[in-house]
């Protein structure tokens, strides 16, 4: 996940940490930096139920379900409650985007090498036909038919 995406949940774990007066605060500072800044977090805070609920920032001091949360957080799913079946859940995201990483990589591979052998077909028939213009130009080298080339000492035609 690169650090662009990221920074959005950062972000909210770090105002989680610190309550809802946090949250209270980010939003009078984005209306007053700029209003529409500001009607985006309340409404996310309305939408995600961080006003009117009393979990957000109440388990910060409880270190291990600070640890679920951020872990939880990390892949974009809740705790269910159940330490076991979030534990065998966050191996088999992280196991599904390792492969998903894999899979990327393999079709970047398959994506190059089929560039290359478009590249080097083309580069075969720019040759085959450069050797063509060459033969062709061989074969007619005495015959000067339709190729008027002036004699020594006489001017070109049309020139005087």
């Amino acid at each position: 996940m690169s650090t662009i995406a990221a920074w959005p949940g950062r972000a909210e774990m770090w105002l989680d940490d610190r309550g809802k007066g946090a949250w209270i605060a980010a939003t009078v500072l984005g209306f007053i930096v700029f209003w529409p800044i500001g009607l985006f977090l309340l409404a996310y805070m309305i939408w995600s139920k961080r006003m009117f609920s009393k979990s957000c920032g109440s388990a910060r001091h409880d270190v291990h379900s600070h640890m679920a949360r951020c872990h939880s957080r990390r892949h974009g799913f809740r705790t269910s409650g159940n330490t076991a079946f979030d534990a065998y859940k966050a191996d088999t995201l992280d196991r599904l985007e390792r492969e998903q990483e894999e899979f990327e990589g393999f079709l970047k591979r398959l994506r190059e090498s089929k560039d290359k052998a478009e590249f080097d077909q083309y580069l075969d028939e720019r040759a085959r036909a450069a050797r063509d213009t060459d033969n062709d130009a061989d074969n007619d080298g005495g015959n000067d038919a339709g190729h008027s080339r002036p004699t020594p000492g006489r001017p070109e035609p049309g020139r005087y």
